[in-house]
């Protein structure tokens, strides 16, 4: 009997998936009220998270595991747009000035840790977030676009996915894939629960950031007003 394994992937994670776009960074991402200096950081905590990911999915397919090699698929890798990104935004010597935040530090070496003792789980990592940037990409391409007044594609690579001409019809196909993967009842319960996980982690990178947005907003209406009293003190 088939597992309808991605119906179970996407109604399993459905609350978690609510919960992360509720948090507030992205709430505020959503409203168009995006900060450079978090956003940035964002970017550069996704770099470490997806560098590990891409990495240890490369190993395995190398070596053919049987659950992860079907869903290898190169054309969702971020980590190079992800260096075009930083590299606009912090400057050409960017990788000595990104480091990873503490939620970030966590979600690396989870990553790193399941690659080794349980590979199968690295599939709720990659649905949660590479589906997710699929699904939304173009949305958030265009609020960054618009809040950031970028006059380009400069510093949006991260939600550019070239070699996918046909967003919808390459999610049939990993829908497709997830369907008939190797995998029994209690392995595709695991991956759910680490997707679950996975969520459980960006909405702790979400949180951290939201602090640093909240402070910015701070800085700006402190300015504001700051000058706006000047002002008044004139006339």
């Amino acid at each position: 009997m088939a597992l309808a394994f991605a119906r179970q992937l996407r109604e399993g994670t459905k609350k978690s998936h609510t919960m992360a776009e509720n948090t507030g960074f992205i709430s505020c991402f959503l409203k168009g009220v995006v900060d450079k200096s978090s956003y940035r950081n964002l970017l550069a905590d996704l770099y470490f998270v997806y560098s590990a990911m891409e990495e240890e999915i490369e190993k395995l397919c190398e070596n053919s595991h049987p659950i992860i090699s079907p869903i290898g698929f190169k054309e969702l890798f971020r980590k190079k747009k992800l260096e075009q990104d930083l590299s606009f935004y912090f400057g050409s010597n960017w990788s000595e000035l990104v480091k990873p935040s503490k939620p970030a530090v966590e979600y690396e070496a989870r990553i790193r840790q399941i690659a080794k003792d349980n590979p199968e789980l690295l599939i709720g990592h990659h649905y949660s977030r590479y589906i997710g940037d699929l699904s939304g990409g173009q949305l958030l391409k265009t609020i960054t676009k618009k809040a950031m007044n970028l006059p380009g594609d400069d510093g949006l690579s991260f939600y550019i996915f070239e070699e996918i001409s046909d967003a919808k019809e390459f999610k049939i196909k990993y829908r497709n894939t997830l369907d008939n993967l190797p995998i029994d009842q209690k392995i595709a319960d695991s991956i759910i629960e680490e997707a679950n996980r996975s969520f459980k982690y960006n909405m702790d990178i979400f949180n951290e950031l939201e602090g640093n947005l909240i402070a910015a907003i701070g800085k700006v209406l402190f300015r504001f007003f700051a000058n706006k009293k000047r002002k008044g003190s004139t006339e």
